[in-house]
Order: structure tokens, then sequence, then C-alpha cells
């Protein structure tokens, strides 16, 4: 609440994107608390987002947004179903209209709108976009959005029915919920559209579909900025940490831990990755999902033990991160949807020049040579061939264009050497097999490439770390010995003055 008044938002933020809009969504703060991201994600840019292109035909609806954008009313976003999930086109919620508005009903437990937080646990009132069947006169006009009042401070309004899931182990407390509607009457007003008497079945179902859902593939983007912070936090964290957690070997003195070169390579990774999106001029288009899966349980691995506490952050915000990184849309099937329609040439994406760098021209490789296996296949893109050759490599070769991307974005910004070596020897980890077939790379040219770049970034590494520009939004007591011992000192201490009982063990002979 505080977040949202104190950037003042306006509807045409809000629709437009425009710049008060993002910064909200790529604020670091966003990362210290996933709840409060998923919560504003899908109130802002899914809610309110998706109401604010109708305002001009719909003075009506000014109210309800002003109260959004307030936060005295919390909007959620009732796409999904159980029984569907990725499937959402064919969600089976109906809206049946009659004489005096429609009624919105759940028809089986299947249909039931997962798992957005629609219980009236903190106290504030919930309104939610439900899509539904239109149904007139028996018919099915397709789905659409209606407005369906959920909760007040209170209780649920009559004919809905929230039932809490139960908790997401080690993750930010959020009541997710499975939604059910029990023939609840909303008004004609409540079709969320530009012209509420037009009750027609569009020409082209799946397209008018898509354009409902419009404000998705925005959300798909803004979700990746929390992990972006996160992977600069956990790389903050874990290269401090090293730098003064220390052992005695052989020797007498005590030595850092980020003198072993296990230790090093995940914190230059984390940290190169987490520089490629440090700063403004920097492409945003990276595959921040998986570097994040990769990273973040990398480094907090080398933090031991003390990385596996909440309060040092790291165990938490992996669990949050694969958790809303599933929610809004599965990696593996958004990257399938992309690679199919640029195998069949229906669009391009603006790649760089294969010559600019052996990450652009693993890209291009990639895309020619399935564009060639695509139309050696008989039957195209419907066969059974293109299910079992093509798709397992979707998510390898989107990848691969979103780390040509974000490698060409940090070369014309200027970042660092180091920086960018250390970024592409991690990203020829992901196919190793390519660089050596077709790079002259073998596995031990790979591995000495590694270590040159790593080398070269450790003298600078802490200037790397600041570079982040992190550490204000870092509390973890483990960056320093002086936040630990200040982080020591207020745990609570059981003492006592129990006496214990010493058992006697008698000598046998």
């Amino acid at each position: 609440m505080h977040i949202l008044r104190t950037l003042d938002l306006s509807a045409s933020d809000v629709q437009f994107c425009s710049s008060k809009y993002w910064a909200m969504m790529t604020d670091p703060i966003m990362s210290l608390d996933t709840a409060m991201f998923t919560i504003l994600a899908a109130h802002v840019g899914l809610t309110i987002g998706t109401l604010s292109q109708h305002l001009h035909k719909r003075p009506d609806l000014r109210p309800l947004v002003n109260r959004l954008l307030r936060f005295d009313t919390v909007g959620i976003y009732l796409l999904t179903e159980r029984g569907h999930g990725l499937d959402a086109f064919n969600i089976e919620t109906t809206a049946t209209k009659t004489p005096e508005g429609f009624i919105i009903n759940t028809p089986r437990e299947e249909a039931c709108k997962f798992m957005p937080a629609s219980t009236p646990s903190f106290g504030i009132p919930k309104v939610a976009l439900v899509m539904a069947r239109l149904i007139i006169d028996g018919e099915d006009r397709g789905p659409r959005f209606f407005i369906v009042p959920v909760c007040n401070e209170h209780e649920m309004f009559e004919g809905v029915e929230s039932i809490r899931l139960g908790p997401r182990p080690g993750t930010s407390p959020l009541d997710f919920s499975i939604t059910r509607f029990n023939h609840v009457h909303v008004p004609f007003s409540a079709l969320v559209s530009s012209d509420i008497y037009d009750h027609s079945l569009p020409n082209s179902p799946l397209e008018a579909w898509w354009n409902e859902v419009w404000r998705i593939p925005l959300g798909t983007l803004a979700v990746t900025a929390p992990w972006i912070s996160s992977i600069k936090a956990a790389a903050f964290i874990a290269g401090r940490y090293s730098m003064h957690r220390s052992l005695v070997g052989k020797g007498t003195d005590p030595v850092p831990i980020i003198t072993f070169r296990t230790q090093q390579w995940p914190i230059a990774h984390a940290t190169a990755v987490g520089l490629q999106s440090a700063d403004k001029s920097v492409d945003h288009r990276t595959t921040a999902c998986r570097h994040f899966q990769r990273c973040v349980p990398e480094v907090a691995e080398r933090c031991g033990a003390q990385g596996t506490f909440e309060h040092n952050y790291m165990a938490r915000i992996e669990n949050d991160g694969k958790g809303v990184i599933i929610a809004e849309g599965d990696v593996l099937t958004l990257c399938i949807r992309l690679f199919s329609e640029l195998l069949l040439q229906r669009y391009k994406l603006p790649l760089p020049d294969a010559s600019e760098s052996l990450l652009a021209q693993h890209a291009a490789s990639i895309l020619e040579e399935n564009i060639n296996l695509l139309g050696s296949l008989r039957g195209g893109h419907r066969s059974e061939s293109f299910n079992s050759l093509i798709l397992p490599q979707a998510e390898l070769a989107v990848e691969a264009m979103g780390h040509a991307l974000a490698y060409s974005a940090g070369l014309k910004s200027g970042l660092p050497k180091p920086i960018l070596d250390v970024y592409e020897c991690a990203v020829i980890r992901r196919d190793p097999a390519w660089y050596s077939e077709n790079a002259g790379l073998t596995r031990i040219l790979q591995r000495i490439r590694e270590d040159e770049a790593v080398t070269s970034t450790l003298p600078d590494l802490d200037t790397y770390l600041n570079d982040l520009a992190i550490e204000n939004y870092v509390s973890a007591p483990i960056v320093s010995d002086e936040a630990w011992k200040e982080y020591y000192e207020a745990m609570p201490v059981f003492t006592g003055n129990a006496i214990p009982v010493i058992d006697q063990v008698q000598a046998m002979l």
C-alpha cells in the first residue's frame, strides 16, 4: 500500500507502461518480499492494466480504478483453472446472460480458479477479473472478463467461495487459494468491454482471447525484474561472505575462502549475470529466469550451512523464484511457442550479426539448423517428428538467442571485458558440444578459457560487487563479521540453573 501510494500511478501510467510503472516493477525492493511483488504485479499490471484500456468509453469504471490505484481495494486476476493450467483458452467457468445481467458459475471442481489470493485474511476488500465463457441463449460466445466482487474486509460475498491452499514451503507468506463461484449474479456492466452490449461471437475466437489477456505478455516480462535483483543480491552476499570467511589450512594464517577456484567461479558467474542488467542502457531481453535458477542455488551452496537460513536471504528467494516463474507461465511452454513461430518464419527476432561474437554465431547456427531440419520433415510442424526432434531443442535455442542479445547489449554498453568473458564462458557451458564442434573449443580449451576469465575478474571483484548497486537492499548478516555479530547479539538466549545428574559408571572386571 505504501509503495503504491508513494508512486502515485495513474491509469494512463499503467495502460501505456510509463517510466513510473517500470520504476515500480523493477525496484530492487521487490526482490525482498515476493508476496508483495506477486500482489502488486496482479493488482497493477493485470487488473488495473486490463481495465485501463476501456476507461475512455467506460467512465463508469473510473471509480473502481481509482479505488484500485489508491489500494483501497485489491484487484485479483482469475484466469487459469485447476483442470486447465496453461490451456487457459479452454476454461469452463460460465457467465450466462439473464434479463438482469449475468450469472457466474463454476460447473465442476476442475473449473475452479487457481491460485490467486482470494481470501479475506488480510482485512481488505478484493475484486476479481474473472475469465468466463459468455453464454447467450445456450450458445458459447467465447471467453470474456467479468468484474466480480470477491470479499469485503471480513468475509466472502454470497456465492463466492475461497479454499485456501496449503503453504508453499520456504516462501513469502500469501493466501494462495482455489476460488469457486456458485451462481453469482453480476450486472451487465460487469462485462469488461468498451461496449457492454456487444455479445457477438468473434470471427477469430483465439485472436479475440489474446486481445482479452493482452496484459499477460507484459506481466511475463515484468516478472523477471525481481529475479535480476535477486541474482545481484545473491552474488553480493556470497562475494562478501567469501572475502571474510576464512579457514586455516596447512599453514598458520587464515585464508579467505574466496581464494579457492570452486568459490570464485559461482560468484564471478552470478556477478557477471547481475552486471548484464545493472546498467540502464543494457538490453533487458536476457534469459533472466534460467540465469536465476542456475546462479542462486550455486552461490547459496557456496555459503555453506549459513546459506540455508532464511535470514541470509537465498534459501527463501530460491523457493519464491521457482514458484513465481512457474505460476507466470511455464518457461518451456513459452519457449516452444516462440521457437515454433520463428522456425515457421512468421516473424523474426533482431539477433546480433553472427560475426559479432561466439554467442551470436551459436544462436544463428542453432536457428538455421532447425529451420533446415523442419524443411526436411514430412508433415512439417504438424508431424510427430517435429514433436520429437525439434520441440526438445526449443528452450536451448531461445536461451541461446537471449544470451546473444544480452552479450551484444553488454558489449555495446561498455561492460568490463572480464565480466563479458565470464558471461561468455557460462553460456558456453550450456552447449559445450556445439562450441567444440563448430568453434574448435575442446573441453580442455573451454576449461582454460574459464580459468583465464575468472582470473581476470578477481583483482576487481570488490569493485564489480559494488557496481551491482544492491548493497542498500541487503540485510543478510553473513556479509560481514560486524553484521553477524550484531545479529548474534539480537538473537534470543536461553539460560538456566539446572544441574545435570551424572550417572555413575561401575567398573567391571
